[in-house]
Formats: structure tokens, sequence, C-alpha cells
């Protein structure tokens, strides 16, 4: 049997280092095509020297000599830089799937490209659809592709309708862990630092990812992602506090009938599951043990996590104002990092980059590149200065 060709965006990511995990468990079934990073040039060198795809691409182009110089000794490994060879390698004729486990905007061109080259997409990129949801799914009606989603909660979801054909959707149960700071007061969460929010209680993810799950604005953006793949409002999506990250998600139907998948936290598995849909495969790790610890279940509190707020206004908004969100969200979540910006200032930061931001109805793709230009902007200029 030919073995199904993957390529990943984002290899060096936790995401993409997981789906290497998976390929190589799988090696009869699974081989890696073309292997990307930003700037993580040595790890991209040395999972190119495992793993032996077609391709690499870095996108930053200042490290380009850097990665020749680690591949010297794999003359038939091409070695690539820059976004556009980003959007040219997806399009490769051999590549049977691509999973986008790039972070950030910089996700959206490159699965454009791929949806236009009818390549599947197993979609662990969420800002693609919080950017430019509709855009995305009517490309990929229009080449007939089909987006398998990665993020656990989504996995989830899409497991739990399998099946079930046309049954209608009642409400969607999304699970959020709450983060380091669920139990924190205001007060306390007025001096918590990067370190502080970077200690995630059940998952190990990249730092970017990991921030926005301490501002919940993450399940904010996984709100906008679900309805997008699901086809269903906003406000049927309930957000579950459920510490414990045992349940992934749950639809519930219209005969109140709840499904849900659970397993440890392992992101192996909807990884593993949107490579091999619609067969389950074997796959090491630990198993749930039921008798381990109970189950809890909170609402969010959305005074304590404005970002989680913003999210819903911004899909109250439509248009272009994800977008908006979500360059204004990287902007901060960066300063965060870098210790430019307190925890609270990154939800005043967005809220004013809202309200100052153009916004537009109807936002086509060059809408969106001027919109998430223009958000960057302001919020940087805003981060300079006190807030109105």
């Amino acid at each position: 049997m030919k073995k199904k060709q993957i390529a990943i965006l984002g290899s060096t990511g936790s995401i993409g280092t997981q789906a290497l995990e998976v390929i190589e468990e799988h090696s009869d079934l699974y081989e890696v095509y073309c292997l990307t990073a930003n700037n993580k040039v040595e790890l991209l060198a040395q999972q190119a020297h495992q793993f032996k795809p077609a391709a690499i691409v870095i996108a930053n182009e200042q490290r380009y000599d850097e990665l020749q110089r680690l591949m010297s000794d794999m003359p038939d490994v091409k070695v690539y830089a820059g976004r556009q060879a980003l959007d040219e390698i997806v399009e490769a004729q051999p590549i049977d799937m691509v999973l986008t486990a790039m972070v950030g905007f910089a996700g959206l061109s490159p699965t454009i490209h791929a949806i236009r080259a009818r390549k599947a997409i197993a979609l662990a990129n969420k800002e693609t659809l919080v950017v430019a949801g509709e855009l995305i799914l009517q490309l990929a009606q229009q080449y007939h592709t089909p987006i398998l989603p990665v993020d656990s909660e989504h996995s989830a979801i899409f497991q739990s309708l399998v099946g079930e054909d046309d049954n209608p959707i009642e409400k969607i149960l999304l699970t959020a862990s709450g983060g380091p700071f669920r139990q924190f007061t205001a007060e306390q969460l007025q001096t918590v630092t990067k370190a502080d929010a970077l200690r995630h209680p059940t998952w190990d993810m990249g730092a970017k990812i990991t921030i926005d799950s301490a501002t919940m604005m993450n399940k904010g953006f996984e709100i906008i992602e679900a309805k997008w793949l699901f086809g269903v409002d906003a406000r049927q999506i309930q957000v579950l506090v459920h510490p414990q990250s045992i349940v992934h998600s749950a639809v519930q139907f219209h005969d109140g009938a709840v499904k849900a998948q659970l397993g440890v936290p392992d992101m192996r598995l909807p990884i593993q599951y949107a490579f091999s849909f619609p067969q389950r495969l074997p796959l090491s790790g630990d198993r749930l043990d039921f008798f381990a610890q109970k189950l809890e279940f909170f609402e969010p509190d959305l005074n304590k996590f404005r970002c989680l707020a913003l999210a819903f206004e911004a899909i109250d908004r439509g248009g272009n104002m994800p977008c908006i969100v979500n360059a204004a969200n990287e902007i901060v979540n960066r300063a965060f990092l870098e210790d430019r910006c307190g925890f609270l200032q990154m939800a005043d930061v967005i809220s004013e980059t809202m309200q100052r931001c153009t916004y537009s109805a109807t936002p086509d793709y060059d809408v969106y590149i001027q919109t998430d230009a223009e958000a960057r902007r302001i919020a940087s200029e805003l981060l300079t200065r006190p807030l109105s």
C-alpha cells in the first residue's frame, strides 16, 4: 500500500514534533514529504536527517545559509526559504495531506494554497478559521478539500458527530482547562508573570498557545473555529471549564443526548485521528483511569477573563473583527512574553484596537491582509503609551 505523503507546516513546534512521533510509530502508513519551521534551523535539520523528507523550508530567509550548511551532507533534501516557498511547497504533487501546525496569521496563506491544490488539511492552526473562516470554507467546498480538525476540542466534537449524519446539533459543549489562573482573584492577576502563565496545569504546548490559554483567548478562538467547522451559531456553543482535561468536548443533540470524547491529555490522538480518519489505529501511551480522579465542570468568569468576552464580541460583530482581535492578540502575547506588557493589559490593548481599527462587514482576502497589518500597527502603538 502506498504510504500517505504528509507535509508538516511548523514541524519544530509542539504539534509538529508530536505529529512526527505519530508518523514514526506508523512508518508503514505515513511518510514525511516536507517539513517547515520559522526559525529553529537546528531542530529542523535534525528532523530532516531522521525522516529524510523531499524538501524542507525555513520561513526566515536570514537562516537559509545556516540551514544549507547543516544539510550539506544530505544533497537529496531540497532546502528552501521564505514565505513564498511555504505557499509553493504545499502544492507539490506527491503530497496527500498538509498538517497546518504553524502558529498565528502566518498559517493562512499556505493553507489557502494547499486547499487550492486539493490537499487534505489536518487543521491545527486555529487562526486560519478565526481570521477568515467564511473564505476558507468557501474554498474547501469549491476545491472539494476535506478539513480535519486537530485541536483536541474540535477533534472531540468531530469524533462525537461521526455516524450522526444530519442529526441537528442543539449545543456544543466546548471544554477548557481554565489555565493556571482559574482560581486567581482579579487582584492576584494584576501581578502574574510570564513564568506563572507558562505553567499550564494539564497540557504541554508552545509558549504562544500557553499564554492564550492563560488569558482564555485560546478558548475564544476555538469558539470561532467551532462555529465555522460545524456550522452552528456561536450562541449554541457553551464553554465548560473542566480542570482535569479528560472530557475533550461534547455535542448535545436535539433529543437531549450528549456524546463526548474522553481520554488522557495527549495531542498525538487527535493528530493521528486526522491522519487516519475514518480508521482508528493503535497508539502507545497512557490510558484513561476513571477511578483516578473526579471530573469537574464550572462556568467561565467573563469578567475576570476579558479576552474570552472580547472573542464573543468579535463573533457578534462578524466581518473582519475576529481578524482584528487575532492580530492584536498576537502583538500583546509576544509583548507579554518579552516583559513589555502586563497580563491584564493584554485585554485592554485588544479592546482598544477593536475600537480603533477599520471595520469591514464583508471582507475579502485583501481586506484581511490590510486589517492584519493595521491592527498590528495600532496594538503596537498602544503598547507604547497609556490607553484612553
